[in-house]
């Protein structure tokens, strides 16, 4: 995708008054005006240094959501996740983690793991493939830990069932390895096993969950897991420069996301998968079939320059952001894209909204 594209598509989304997917788009002034609001009406003190005020409060909800021994907040995922591992590594005295070559640590985050912290990254998958006990028992050799993302969002947010989840957790258990959860969108994933999040947490050592993609919030990740684990997990913030002097309101947008939006999960699959039921009918390809979380992706025959010039097209002449930019597919003559279902679509009719990206893909 070309530079200038994305500098049209940019303008043409925020001249958008409505959307369909991910969350409606707003600016700076407003979402700081309703955090303050927010913070008026919980009568909250900013925090100093990731202690007190509206990040303890923050932590303390996960606390009860997980039931776990504690929760530790970080400014990004990448450093919490780094953070995890190392934990785990040292412990262990190993510093092989195996994890799925499409893990995020992997493909988004320039190499820090084994750069930062000079772990060895060791490939529990490749490609699409998920996670499970028999992936864990080909890998050879003696492990610090082992990353599972769930979902696995560059396989189109794809999960393992229950009984795969659980067996999993069992084998690394056995093993006597530290399974640590990447769940970025654990929020989202949820719907899908319909288990509590305490029996989630309660599979893994360790888990990540992020405040910025499914619950909308400014920024922001945690940690979960057990005390100790926390403690040290909280140095390791320290070392990295985490321990910011105030991350307030990042901190009240994640309990805003907690009330508002995480309540609305089920609905979002729900219509996540009556979604991909009429794009089908028409002719594209979701991935998964049915979707496994409210964001997955879709497949369709095209050229995706012309396909994303008769979406700015429809944005510009509807004032609705439809779906992010279009790529060319693997397979020649097709192309993808990926569709989050946030709380916005819910407003909208799936068989409607399947018309219109059938619309804008076919012309």
């Amino acid at each position: 995708m070309s530079d200038d594209y994305w500098d049209r598509y940019r303008t043409a989304a925020r001249a958008c008054e409505r959307t369909v997917f991910w969350h409606q788009p707003t600016r700076p002034a407003q979402v700081l005006a309703e955090l303050a609001a927010e913070a008026e009406r919980r009568d909250l003190w900013f925090d100093q240094y990731a202690e007190r005020g509206a990040v303890e409060l923050l932590e303390e909800q996960l606390v009860e959501i997980f039931g776990t021994g504690g929760a530790a907040f970080f400014p990004s995922g990448t450093m919490a996740q780094q953070a995890a591992l190392r934990v785990w590594c040292d412990r262990a005295g190993v510093r092989r983690v195996a994890m799925p070559d499409l893990a995020h640590p992997l493909v988004h985050e320039l190499d820090g793991p084994r750069l930062l912290h000079g772990l060895e990254v060791i490939h529990l998958t490749t490609g699409r493939t998920l996670s499970t006990a028999e992936r864990l028992a080909a890998v050879p050799g003696r492990l610090g830990a082992v990353l599972v993302e769930l979902p696995l969002r560059d396989a189109g947010c794809a999960l393992p069932t229950w009984e795969e989840l659980t067996a999993l957790s069992a084998a690394a258990r056995e093993r006597g390895v530290a399974l640590h959860v990447d769940g970025a969108r654990i929020w989202e994933a949820q719907p899908f096993w319909d288990r509590p999040f305490t029996d989630i947490a309660a599979l893994a050592d360790s888990m990540y969950v992020s405040f910025y993609k499914g619950l909308g919030g400014l920024a922001g990740a945690a940690l979960v897991g057990p005390s100790d684990f926390l403690d040290e997990a909280r140095q390791w913030r320290k070392r990295m420069g985490g321990t910011i002097f105030r991350m307030t309101p990042e901190a009240i947008s994640g309990l805003v996301g907690l009330r508002e939006h995480l309540p609305r999960m089920a609905e979002c699959l729900a219509w996540a998968r009556a979604l991909a039921d009429g794009l089908a009918s028409r002719g594209l390809t979701p991935h998964p079939t049915p979707p496994h979380t409210p964001t997955f992706e879709v497949w369709a025959p095209g050229d995706a320059a012309t396909v994303n010039d008769r979406l700015l097209a429809f944005m510009e002449r509807e004032g609705l952001q439809l779906t992010g930019p279009w790529s060319a597919a693997d397979e020649p003559g097709r192309v993808r894209t990926e569709l989050v279902v946030a709380t916005p679509a819910l407003a909208h009719d799936p068989d409607t909204v399947a018309g219109w990206v059938a619309d804008v893909v076919g012309g």
